[in-house]
């Protein structure tokens, strides 16, 4: 039965701040299985992000060789051997849903694991730690030089400009590699350090420095803890077997110093794991108390296991009093019971198979998808001309694409009404019944097409007239349906 709550308890203070003032995080250094996974994929994410631009793939003469662009002048978009065009937006919808169902399994799994290790707020706040630690010490020289602002030395203003100008320079090479994705990254190098790039290129540059400067610099905890909405939505998504960093309660309390539970364990009284040393605390990068249970501040990086860790292995105590676990486990093994753990899970399983899904439905329609393409759109105004002998004509306005990487001979046909005749106007064609027309590569042709139906075989309402375009070289067919209709 819950605890009657009086109203006087839940009075507030109407002079109280709205917003909780931002207390400073010292975190200190850890070493650690959490901490060398944290470093390994802090330099495989940045490394990929710094370097993909710089990696070539060869497409053919006169196609880009950037592996990775987003070649915005001609609306393409390249990745490694894969060329999307507008039309195939829909691939960009499968990666988000892919990519939303990968992190609710993650989640599921977990915890807020892509927060810890991959989230591009915590690589980079993490690289920006890295470097005040180099410059300015450990968490307890950290706090001893900002308690002394008042008496700054020149040495200290000396660490200040170096941590602050290193800082920018991270924040700047961030900025200036995201617009190397838009354009080819050598030329775009040469062209940023003589000045000569575009002016859109420098105002990115300036953006992006600014916020990764501002965000990894100075915000960090309060980005994680107040802007991202992560936490609030995961928490609604989350359920009672995920696996969240986790005090182990059952082991650590009652807690009290190293000297006082070497005297209970004498005298063979109870007595938790936990000494109180506040490791766990002194490590946390957004500062809070794990022993205090699940919080929203919390982005489970695992950092807080190691700390404890090394203090359990320095007092001959067990390792993992905090670890990734669930409370389930907690009241298990108080009641005596062996701790179980559910990976699989319906939950689990259900996410897999929807991400195997919508991955097998994207392949199959990257590799089955037509490079050949048409599209067809009628004139309106006038629908329809009566011409002098009693023939109709239907003018239309045709687009073909072609998507692969040289030049091509296609063929135009229609079935439609009787004895109905095609022309293209101003193309030169091999023949008159059959138009060919030369496509060139990795473009798009507009042509303006007319259909003309005889008198005697005048269709006396709207009927389908089907285009159909064929490859002479090498049989690729695309077809478009229309309607021919009649004054």
């Amino acid at each position: 039965m819950n605890k009657p709550v009086s109203p006087t308890d839940l009075q507030l203070d109407e002079d109280a701040p709205l917003y909780a003032a931002q207390k400073k995080v010292y975190p200190q250094s850890v070493s650690g299985t959490f901490r060398r996974t944290k470093w390994g994929l802090m330099a495989f994410c940045l490394g990929v992000y710094y370097l993909l631009p710089f990696v070539r793939w060869n497409r053919g003469l006169g196609a880009p060789n950037q592996a990775v662009l987003v070649d915005l002048p001609n609306s393409r978009f390249y990745f490694f051997f894969i060329e999307l065009w507008p039309q195939e937006v829909y691939y960009f919808t499968g990666l988000l849903i892919i990519a939303a169902l990968t992190l609710f399994l993650m989640n599921a799994v977990g915890g807020r694991i892509w927060c810890g290790y991959l989230c591009p707020q915590t690589v980079w706040t993490d690289l920006f730690y890295a470097i005040e630690r180099l410059i300015e010490g450990d968490r307890r020289e950290r706090m001893r030089k900002d308690a002394a602002k008042g008496t700054m030395k020149l040495e200290r203003f000396a660490e200040i400009l170096l941590k602050h100008s290193i800082w920018l320079m991270i924040a700047w090479w961030t900025g200036g590699a995201w617009v190397l994705y838009f354009n080819d990254a050598p030329t775009l190098v040469k062209q940023l350090i003589t000045f000569q790039a575009p002016m859109i290129a420098y105002i990115w540059i300036g953006i992006l420095t600014a916020t990764t400067y501002l965000l990894a610099g100075f915000m960090r905890e309060q980005v994680c803890v107040y802007m991202c909405p992560w936490p609030r939505i995961q928490a609604a998504l989350t359920d009672e077997w995920a696996l969240n960093v986790t005090y182990k309660y059952d082991r650590g309390e009652t807690r009290t110093s190293l000297k006082k539970a070497n005297e209970l364990r004498a005298l063979g009284q109870p007595v938790g794991d936990c000494i109180d040393c506040y490791q766990c605390v002194a490590v946390c990068p957004t500062g809070i108390d794990i022993r205090n249970g699940p919080q929203l501040d919390c982005i489970q990086c695992g950092l807080c296991i190691d700390a404890c860790d090394t203090v359990m292995t320095k007092i001959g105590r067990e390792t993992r009093l905090i670890g990734y676990d669930n409370d389930i486990n907690i009241h298990r093994r108080q009641e005596g019971k062996p701790p179980i753990y559910r990976i699989i899970r319906p939950r689990t399983v259900t996410y897999a198979a929807l991400i195997a899904a919508v991955g097998a439905v994207m392949l199959y329609a990257l590799l089955t998808r037509s490079l050949l393409d048409i599209n067809v759109l009628h004139d309106r105004n006038p629908v329809a001309v009566k011409l002098a002998d009693g023939s109709i004509r239907n003018a239309y306005t045709v687009r073909l694409l072609n998507k692969r990487g040289f030049d091509r001979v296609i063929a135009i046909d229609i079935d439609g009404p009787v004895n109905a005749t095609l022309h293209v106007v101003g193309a030169d064609s091999v023949t008159q019944d059959r138009p060919m027309i030369i496509l060139a590569r990795d473009t798009t042709t507009e042509l303006r097409m007319l259909v003309t139906a005889p008198a005697e075989s005048n269709p006396a309402k709207s009927v389908p007239v089907n285009f159909r375009v064929t490859d002479i070289g090498l049989g690729e067919v695309a077809t478009a349906t229309d309607h021919f209709v009649s004054p």
